[in-house]
């Protein structure tokens, strides 16, 4: 009879963790924030931007901290881009409120605080979600939407190189 082989259980040995290892900076780490909703304009031409500020430490990223200024708009076209050129699945934008837009309402319709902060939160939770997909970190119109002052609509689509 063959002798059964019993697993290695052993313990590998690391060494133990100090107060540089616990508390410093994490090895890969991406953090994006939107925040800061501004309404400008009058009338029909009114609209909300939005500040979204990255940082990283992913070398797949040219800049290591960016800020930029964003609208809904710019959303859907970073959405769309996706959906045509990538082969990830997009998760959805919030809504389009669409009823909110009405004339004749009795307030102030997308511009009431409490919907501009809902829409933020709904922006913020997307982009992160988005950018927090490997296959998506490569993708030049992510890069774009995050780190460049003004979206190139004309842009040619592709993939990014380190």
């Amino acid at each position: 009879m063959s002798e059964a082989t019993v697993a290695d259980t052993r313990r590998l040995n690391s060494k133990p963790q100090d107060l540089t290892d616990a508390y410093g900076p994490p090895s890969n780490f991406l953090e994006i924030d939107v925040f800061d909703p501004q309404t400008i304009g009058v009338g029909r031409n009114r609209f909300t931007t939005y500040e979204v500020r990255m940082k990283t430490n992913l070398p797949i990223f040219k800049l290591k901290e960016s800020c930029v200024r964003r609208r809904y708009s710019d959303f859907e076209w970073l959405k769309n881009e996706l959906e045509r050129d990538s082969k990830i699945v997009v998760p959805p934008l919030p809504g389009k409120a669409l009823k909110r837009q009405l004339p004749f309402r009795g307030d102030e319709g997308i511009f009431e605080e409490s919907f501009i902060e809902e829409r933020r939160a709904g922006l913020e939770q997307f982009i992160n979600r988005i950018a927090g997909h490997p296959l998506a970190q490569n993708e030049r119109c992510l890069h774009m939407f995050l780190q460049d002052e003004s979206i190139d609509r004309n842009y040619i689509p592709g993939k990014v190189r380190q």
